[in-house]
């Protein structure tokens, strides 16, 4: 406790679902993830997931203090299964200069749209510079938000998206038939939206947690993106395509290597996952050499709290900007020491 402490010197911000859904911005998110990763990323800033866990409650928090910019701070996933599992986000900033609290935001939304965006970052190193025949497994959200994502790097010529419910991949196939200006159709097997594709996106939770796709379905030289086995229990790419991997880029090498339960089995299997693996921050900083018209390229995320905190801040910038979001009359004491 210190007696020599003083109130922030502008209003705490605060940022509701509502308000992060006004300002979601993929433009404005990849722009602040390419800045991120191409800054210097290390342990130090950027330290793991942290855990509390009773069995009945728990928390993760995932910190982070960017090399860019002028905020840091945590996000925070706060679960309860008392009443089935329910779960709430909050991010928290605070300035660089002064540790003020600066913004408090509701981070449900937070986490699909900075997935979204640090993917098509990834992508954007590893897939062909052409029209690419392009496969989605998966019709849901996380589908729905990374192919918006991925056209903004990537050039499009057509889509095939399969995903066990017809209406929704029907659904997606009609959005995004008049979203991208060109040929989205709904297939009625994984691997018809897989043969021939250039670029592979997985984004559907395996039912079983089984790959959700085979490495004989995949083209030679084709790109595939993986963001739906983030734990070691879960399964979405076949040992057998990590094995003919030229590359894995991945947004954090130690959570993606340890902690994903596709690059797991694969060490397992003898694969040397480590010499395969480069991180998103040594490929954008030129370290790590890349064919992209060459091989099978895979881009692997377990997401981080880097990304939250640097796409968190552009939308305190957006809501500065635009006069979105509620400005409270109280805030907490930054203390002398």
């Amino acid at each position: 406790m210190s007696t020599d402490a003083a109130l922030p010197s502008r209003p705490l911000l605060f940022l509701t679902d509502r308000d992060v859904a006004a300002l979601a911005d993929l433009p404005s998110a990849i722009a602040a993830i390419r800045a991120a990763y191409t800054s210097p990323v290390d342990d130090a800033r950027n330290p793991g997931r942290i855990f509390a866990d009773s069995g009945r409650e728990w928390m993760r928090v995932m910190p982070s203090v960017p090399a860019n910019g002028r905020l840091f701070g945590a996000k925070s996933i706060n679960g309860s299964f008392a009443d089935r599992l329910r779960v709430s986000y909050l991010i928290s900033l605070f300035d660089k200069e002064n540790a003020e609290l600066v913004a408090l935001i509701d981070g449900n939304r937070v986490t699909g749209l900075r997935t979204a965006a640090t993917t098509a970052v990834g992508t954007s190193t590893i897939v062909p510079d052409k029209p690419l025949a392009v496969g989605v497994i998966g019709s849901g959200f996380e589908a729905q938000s990374h192919t918006a994502a991925l056209a903004l790097v990537a050039d499009f010529a057509s889509v095939r998206v399969y995903s066990p419910t017809p209406a929704n991949r029907e659904a997606f196939a009609t959005r995004f038939s008049a979203e991208l200006g060109v040929p989205v159709t709904a297939v009625a097997s994984a691997e018809a939206a897989v043969r021939g594709a250039d670029l592979i996106l997985c984004a559907a939770r395996s039912r079983d947690e089984s790959p959700t796709i085979s490495s004989e379905w995949v083209a030679d030289h084709a790109t595939v993106v993986s963001i739906g086995s983030t734990t070691p229990g879960q399964r979405e790419l076949p040992t057998e395509l990590i094995a003919r991997a030229e590359l894995v880029v991945a947004d954090g090498v130690n959570e993606v290597v340890n902690g994903s339960g596709d690059m797991i089995a694969a060490r397992g299997a003898g694969i040397d996952v480590d010499g395969i693996t480069a991180s998103l921050n040594e490929v954008l900083l030129g370290e790590r050499g890349i064919n992209r018209d060459h091989g099978v390229r895979i881009y692997k995320s377990t997401g981080s709290g880097l990304q939250d905190i640097v796409v968190a801040e552009s939308l305190v910038d957006l809501a500065r900007e635009r006069g979105i979001g509620t400005e409270l009359p109280i805030g907490i004491v930054t203390a002398q020491k």
